[in-house]
């Protein structure tokens, strides 16, 4: 008897098994054919906007003109650098904002219903339309403060888009470390500045990087928010550089400079009924992709060298 039930349990450990690694290979299969469809997508609509611009793709002065009412002479020169300069603002303002605050919620703030509601409205806002923070910052920034339609608002504005995605992906990477790390940490004299400063953030630094490169990517190619603070959609002439040949060598004239951004331009193109305008308009797509791909490639590459440090 004691046999045939021994025999029995191995029966229904292997037929648990057995229906376990089905599971684990329906929803792997599921996740693959999801990831497959995803990316055949992307590779399409990059390839497609490759084959329709590729006439000024391979047009040096595309990338060095102005936007013109011809179509044979526009270019991106004044799209890419406000681009660059928007989310170089961007960047400056919404990381140290986004990980202080989710440091803030996630190891110093009281657990109470204060917390709580700070928690609910901070998940909520990720997922707020972002022409809502196009409104709030021509009302607040644009009206009450009067900062005009400048780089500097437009990065602000972006930030706002952006900070609860940080704030919410800073919280989940720190509960993601193992709670006997700070239980070492403070056993060895440190306090709780110490322990998140020279342990937890070290730690979950590739998890931050992770919210920042999402983030960012739904930032460098948001419209709405930059059209409702007054983005030019027409402009020849660049904005003063940052960097300059006399002390203090730093220029931030550039921040209340009128910009547009690549978005925009495209917008402005594909509005237009001249085909030549729409070869633009995939030239500019192109291009868009390119510096959102890069600028997650490097946060990417700086992630997995964080996290091989940290192991």
């Amino acid at each position: 008897m004691k046999a045939v039930g021994e025999e029995s349990a191995s029966q229904e450990l292997q037929r648990v098994v057995g229906a376990g690694r089905r599971a684990d290979w329906v929803m792997a299969s599921i996740g693959l054919a999801i990831l497959i469809v995803a990316m055949g997508t992307l590779i399409s609509v990059f390839a497609d906007l490759i084959h329709s611009g590729w006439p000024r793709l391979t047009d040096p002065d595309f990338y060095t003109n102005f936007p013109s009412r011809r179509a044979s002479d526009a270019g991106i020169l004044s799209a890419w650098v406000g681009t660059s300069l928007v989310m170089l603002v961007t960047i400056v303002i919404v990381i140290p904002l986004g990980v202080a605050g989710g440091v803030y919620l996630e190891e110093y703030a009281p657990h109470n219903w204060i917390s709580d509601f700070i928690e609910v409205n901070v998940s909520n806002l990720a997922g707020v339309p972002s022409i809502i923070y196009g409104l709030l910052a021509l009302g607040l920034f644009v009206y009450t403060f009067g900062m005009g339609q400048t780089v500097l608002v437009a990065g602000l504005v972006l930030a706002l888009l952006t900070l609860p995605v940080i704030i919410v992906a800073t919280r989940e990477a720190i509960r993601s470390i193992p709670q006997e790390l700070r239980e070492a940490a403070f056993a060895l004299g440190a306090d709780k500045w110490q322990t998140v400063r020279l342990y937890i953030l070290p730690a979950a630094r590739p998890g931050i990087l992770t919210g920042a490169i999402v983030g960012l990517a739904r930032a460098i190619g948001e419209t709405a928010p930059v059209i409702t603070i007054g983005a030019l959609t027409f402009i020849a002439f660049l904005p003063p550089a940052p960097l300059q040949s006399d002390f203090p060598y730093l220029n931030f004239e550039w921040l209340n400079a009128p910009f547009t951004v690549m978005p925009i331009q495209m917008f402005n193109w594909v509005s237009r009924p001249q085909a030549e305008f729409q070869v633009n308009a995939a030239a500019a797509g192109v291009v868009l992709m390119i510096m959102t791909l890069a600028m997650n490639g490097l946060a990417i590459y700086v992630r997995f060298r964080l996290r091989g440090r940290v192991q």
